[in-house]
């Protein structure tokens, strides 16, 4: 039996799908929870694993210079009997007033000091009610103190409130839960990934734990228990290990040692901690960032292709949600050359300085390291769009109403 012309145009135009509702949308399907619980599973024991057991309470200092908060309260400028190598202050002394704690093991300290004014490469630049940070060195001559810092407390306190209220009055609710995620991931950095790297653990392993706890905590806090965080958690989960991967095959090709500044070298011989494996950690965490990014924007697009078009169906949403995520990526790939291009842009222009031949610059170890990791970022966030948008077309997709098909005459079969 034919079907009418009727209703053939009408089940084109989706008529036999029902619009989805928000509960529909947000409940996730028993398949999805069967993946998604033993990964979560696998990342609590792992955590458990990985905890460090030892203090790394770090000892007392020996020797060292002890620093002190302290109030410029004048100034005295006088001329330079020498050419400066960068003339910050000009010569001359502050009156500095010392905030001297209780427990300062001196017997008679003194509350102010004639400091000479700080010049030189990096020096700060200071005037009179600036509070400042000193270090007292003991010499054969007496104590001696130098300027060496501004205190930056006041400051960062006012811009971090300007955040939180910028947050919460844009944001809402929305905003507190993105502020409790930072919080999570904060904690998370401090009191697992980094103890456990100096504890000895392996660096990557570390970070794709850390990571997929992050991962896992802070997604669902700040979008809540939707299908389309689950599928957002599952491609980030799969883009991130795809990462992981390319960067260790990236990083032992290239011989990269992770040593590219007197930073790096300082941690990895003080603090016995693998400089690879750390550099491998720091490529991990940081793509993160963006890939939850990508996945949470994705997910969501399908999420309103759906809702916008009930009769798509998996094919067709896959198709519309790629063509966003292509836009997207094209964005994001210059924002992760530019972020990496901006963190290590001193050493950058020293390179640059003191190289003649631009091949020689490309392949120098600093540079080499910044490239692996832009390539190897931008890699997973291209596997991302794909993983993601087919996952949630397969989640999000519109199912067939039988009870607008029976009243379109159609048996659910037709």
């Amino acid at each position: 039996m034919r079907t009418p012309r009727r209703t053939q145009e009408w089940q084109r135009m989706g008529g036999h799908h029902r619009r989805p509702d928000e509960h529909e949308l947000g409940r996730t399907p028993r398949a999805a929870w069967l993946v998604l619980a033993p990964i979560a599973l696998l990342t609590v024991v792992a955590m458990a694993w990985l905890w460090p057991t030892e203090d790394l309470t770090p000892p007392e200092r020996q020797g060292g210079a002890a620093q002190y908060d302290g109030t410029i309260t004048a100034i005295e400028s006088s001329e330079c009997t020498e050419d400066l190598t960068d003339d910050v202050n000009g010569c001359g002394t502050a009156t500095v007033a010392l905030e001297v704690p209780e427990d300062d093991p001196r017997q008679n300290p003194v509350d102010e000091a004639e400091v000479p004014l700080p010049n030189g490469p990096g020096a700060p630049e200071v005037a009179e009610g600036d509070d400042v940070v000193l270090i007292l060195n003991e010499t054969p001559d007496g104590e001696s103190y130098a300027i060496v810092d501004h205190q930056r407390g006041t400051g960062l306190a006012v811009l971090v409130g300007a955040f939180v209220l910028a947050m919460v009055a844009f944001g809402r609710w929305r905003g507190v839960s993105a502020l409790a995620g930072l919080g999570v991931t904060f904690l998370l950095l401090l009191y697992f990934v980094v103890p456990a790297i100096l504890a000895g653990s392996p660096p990557l392993l570390v970070a794709i734990v850390g990571s997929a706890a992050i991962m896992l905590t802070v997604l669902y806090l700040t979008h809540g228990l939707a299908a389309t965080t689950t599928v957002a958690v599952l491609g980030t989960l799969a883009s991130l290990t795809l990462t992981g991967v390319l960067s260790a095959l990236a990083v032992s090709a290239l011989h990269l040692t992770g040593v590219t500044d007197d930073l790096s070298l300082a941690v990895g011989m003080t603090q016995g901690v693998n400089t690879e494996g750390l550099l491998l950690a720091g490529i991990v965490i940081g793509s993160l960032g963006v890939l939850d990014d990508v996945t949470v924007t994705q997910s969501a697009t399908v999420a309103e292709l759906a809702r916008a078009n009930p009769a798509y169906g998996a094919l067709q949403l896959f198709r519309a949600g790629s063509r966003v995520g292509r836009s997207h990526i094209a964005s994001v790939v210059n924002t992760i050359v530019l972020a990496y291009a901006g963190s290590a842009l001193p050493l950058l222009i020293l390179i640059v300085a003191n190289t003649e031949s631009l091949g020689s610059v490309v392949t120098d170890q600093i540079i080499a390291q910044e490239v692996v990791r832009s390539v190897v970022a931008t890699l997973g966030l291209v596997a991302a769009v794909p993983l993601t948008t087919g996952l949630a077309a397969l989640v999000l997709r519109s199912r067939p109403d039988p009870q607008a098909s029976e009243s379109a005459g159609l048996s659910p079969q037709a």
